[in-house]
């Protein structure tokens, strides 16, 4: 079963908004009820006439936009498979539909008799294509607008990855066991070319959770190589679904920050906790780490977690949550996505 593909997951700038995404739903509503009331404003002659008019067009308005909306959501998996225009098209012929079932259905209520027949059911017809398309057009804009933030997050992403110290610390590293263990310095250099590769990869595509776990669990041993005993990791995956898919180079980032600032700066190191769990429709990303009082870390420009919350914003909009619960001599982050099924093979 594909996922649902939305402009926020792939930004692709002529792919259809994710009908099913809270965030797009927010918009269109605001939209469409913001658009209402700016024609009631332009034809109404007092204040008394903007309430009358404002409930007489609700009374049609509403209805339609909720069942457009709950049928755009059944339809979301279906129309994600078709190019823009055919895609396009099935939006505004659902549009359509739902206007003349609802015309059809209690016109007579929303108008009276002289009014109501052919001419008021095909007007309020052409009226929600017209906002329907405006809409569509608002989204396919917002997607080209996202284009370059995409490409300048990717581009963070990149230069967070490769931080000079870490690169250096690993090569070290890796020199240092060359002789004594020389198994174990090829797959340092192994995991090494694994992080880089997915660098430079494309971040925005989603990819399986499983995979970036095995991506950081290369990542903490090659810091193992030279912080020893003084790093240790707790896992707390019991309830991790192996099928869920995530943005990329969102756990990683957030280990290497927990290693820099929490447990290098410690003389006799520390314990990170990661904690990957699914509840409902959600997913939970959780890392802990201690860290010594504050002013006595290392200090660091956090580029690599203000990307990911700018990469959580464009992906999933209002539907992912980033939180840092910062004591003491502790740091948490806490990070909530929807849970995203890894599609059948």
């Amino acid at each position: 079963m594909p996922r649902p593909r939305s402009i926020n997951q792939n930004n692709m700038p002529d792919a259809l908004p994710n009908f099913r995404n809270l965030g797009v739903v927010l918009r269109i509503v605001l939209m469409v009820n913001g658009l209402a009331l700016f024609v009631v404003l332009t034809q109404a002659t007092s204040m008394q006439d903007i309430g009358q008019r404002m409930l007489h067009g609700s009374a049609f308005l509403q209805p339609v936009l909720l069942s457009s909306l709950l049928l755009l959501y059944a339809l979301n998996t279906a129309l994600t498979r078709l190019n823009y225009r055919l895609g396009m098209a099935g939006v505004l012929l659902a549009a359509a539909l739902v206007s003349v079932a609802i015309a059809q259905l209690g016109g007579a209520l929303f108008s009276s008799p002289t009014e109501y027949g052919a001419f008021y059911i095909w007007s309020h017809v052409a009226l929600s294509i017209f906002t329907t398309a405006l809409i569509l057009a608002y989204f396919r804009l917002r997607a080209h607008s996202l284009s370059p933030a995409f490409s300048g997050a990717r581009l963070q992403a990149l230069q967070a990855r490769i931080r000079p110290h870490f690169l250096f610390n690993s090569i070290n590293a890796v020199l240092g066991i060359v002789r004594s263990d020389p198994k174990r310095a090829e797959s340092a250099l192994e995991d090494m070319s694994d992080l880089f590769r997915m660098a430079m990869a494309d971040n925005r595509e989603l990819v399986a959770l499983k995979r970036e776990v095995e991506l950081s669990r290369q990542y903490l041993a090659l810091e193992q190589l030279r912080l020893g005993d003084r790093l240790k990791v707790d896992w707390q995956t019991q309830d991790m679904p192996q099928d869920a898919l995530v943005p990329p180079l969102m756990l990683q980032p957030l280990l290497e920050n927990a290693v820099y600032h929490g447990i290098e700066p410690m003389h006799d190191g520390g314990e990170i906790t990661v904690k990957l769990y699914r509840s409902g429709k959600e997913m939970h990303l959780d890392v802990y780490n201690p860290c010594q009082a504050q002013g006595k870390n290392h200090t660091g420009n956090k580029m690599a977690l203000a990307n990911i919350r700018e990469r959580l914003d464009l992906q999933f909009d209002l539907e992912a949550s980033y939180s840092v619960d910062a004591g003491k001599d502790y740091y948490r982050v806490h990070i909530q996505i929807p849970y995203i099924k890894e599609e059948s093979p």
